[in-house]
Parts: C-alpha cells; structure tokens; sequence
C-alpha cells in the first residue's frame, strides 16, 4: 500500500496504516440499493452511528441518487434532505462526515455543518463553483470519473482503452483542480465504477487498480452492491454482498486506500484480513531487500 496522508482542517487520516472504510448513507428515495431507507433524519443518523460501531472511517451523506437513469433534485430538496442529518451526526462523533453532492451551495452548507469532505460523483464537472468551493475550504475531494451524467450514462458506454481513457480524463482533472486552487494533496481519485462502464470496463478497472497509482493521488473505489456484480451472478441488489466482497479484496490487494460501502461490518473484516495478507506479503520483501 502506497503512503497516503489526507490532511484538511480538522482532518487526519492516514491511509498508509491499513485501507479505510467509508460507510454510504443515501438520504434519498430513489437510490439504487437504500433508496428510502433513510428518509427520516433519526433513522438515517442512528444508521450513520451503528456504521461506526461496525467500523466505517467516514461515513458519506447524499441526498440525490446518482444511480443510472436517475434524475437531478433541486437545490433545496437536495439541502432539506443532507444538511440536518450532517449537523446530527457531526454532533454525535468525530468521525469525519463526506458530503457527496455535484453542487456547489450543497457542498458549502455541508462543509459550514459539519462535512470533511466532498465527493463529486461529476469530478467537479457538474457545476463550475465547486472547485473554488473546496479550494476556498482547502477540503479533501473526491475527483470520479463517469461518462455522461446519471441520467444517461449507461445509454451504450464504450471505450477504446478503458484505463487509459479513464487515466487521462482523471491527469485532466487533476490539472484543472490544481490550477483552480485545489491543493494536489487534498485529491483522491475514484475510477467510477459503474458509472458509465459495461462490465467488461468494471472488471478490467479492478483487474488493473494498480494502474492508477501513476496518477500519484490515494484511490477511492466503490463496488457496493454494484449493477455490473448483479449481471455476472443474476442477483438483486439486496444478495450481492458476496460478489462486493470480492471485489473489495481484489481492490485491497492492487492498492485501494478507501473502500465506499454499504454493509460495513463484513466488508471492514474483509477489509482487515486483506489488509494483514497484504502487508505480509510487503514485511516479506522488506526482509527479503534488507537481507
């Protein structure tokens, strides 16, 4: 595992020491996998707080489904929905709070209520104040790729070179950030699984994770109960938690730092036992060098 450190204010986490969690709260009706589950603020902070018990480093707050298909809410159903649940759970815990959101005033008040830090399913492309938002915060942001918006991104992708393709797109990116006045350190990139991807492009995105370390910046990755899972073993959403637990080791072991989820308990102890494989497998090249 690469050495990773994601600093913002009031923020520390260090991804070197073993892959992180990162529990999904969806606070929305139409969500692929918990749409409607959580509507109602108790239910959703009291799910946010056992998350933490099971083991979530960061729990991830969203109040528009981005799952195919799905059409934007507006700003201030988008605000109703996220920034009471943000101020509950913040009040509640130190974990750090993630604000997923492709808006910019969203991103704002999530970040004055609590939120650590923004993770922009569009890669800031949506709205073009986000990244003066997070730079102006100096905020972790999570930078993924998709092809197309949610509303028609599974409308027949194709790509000539998956990784590639998806490399440039993330390199691009990163320069615009930067040049906006994001700090390289605070990116963290996610290669968008499902978003815009056949299965072929999901598989071969897990297969070559490692790739992506070239672009210098930790990895996100988010296979949770993903559709490309439910086609390899004809399954709904609800039983494809093995088929997650699959990928999320494989992701592991090519070098994911944080792991977007929403069974936390299983998945944070296929987590820890991937993690001691791993770091066995380096303590033995370390010894083997030195020796």
């Amino acid at each position: 595992m690469i050495d990773r450190c994601i600093q913002g204010p009031g923020l520390r986490l260090d991804l070197s020491l073993r892959t992180h969690i990162m529990g999904v709260l969806n606070v929305t009706p139409d969500s692929f996998s918990d749409g409607g589950a959580y509507l109602d603020r108790k239910a959703a902070v009291s799910h946010a707080l056992r998350m933490i018990d099971e083991g979530a480093d960061i729990i991830d707050v969203g109040g528009e489904s981005t799952r195919p298909g799905s059409e934007a809410v507006s700003l201030d159903e988008e605000l109703r929905r996220v920034i009471p649940v943000i101020e509950h759970i913040a009040a509640a815990t130190d974990i750090p709070i993630s604000i997923d959101t492709r808006k910019a005033d969203v991103a704002l008040q999530a970040i004055a209520a609590g939120a650590l830090i923004v993770n922009d399913v569009s890669g800031l492309t949506a709205d073009q104040e986000m990244a003066g938002v997070v730079a102006q915060a100096d905020v972790p942001v999570v930078v993924m790729h998709a092809q197309g918006p949610p509303e028609n991104m599974q409308r027949n992708p194709y790509y000539r070179d998956t990784i590639g393709e998806i490399k440039d797109w993330l390199v691009g990116r990163i320069g615009a950030l930067c040049s906006a006045g994001v700090r390289r350190s605070r990116i963290i990139i996610d290669p968008g699984l499902g978003f815009g991807k056949r299965v072929s492009d999901n598989l071969l995105i897990l297969k070559s994770l490692d790739a992506f370390h070239e672009l210098d910046c930790p990895i996100l990755i988010g296979p949770s109960r993903k559709r490309f899972i439910g086609q390899i073993l004809d399954l709904p959403e609800q039983d494809r938690q093995e088929g997650t637990a699959a990928s999320v080791s494989m992701a592991i072991a090519a070098g994911a730092h944080i792991i977007r989820i929403h069974d936390v308990r299983p998945m944070s102890r296929i987590a820890r036992v991937t993690d001691a494989i791993v770091r066995a497998e380096q303590e033995g090249e370390r010894m083997k060098d030195e020796g």
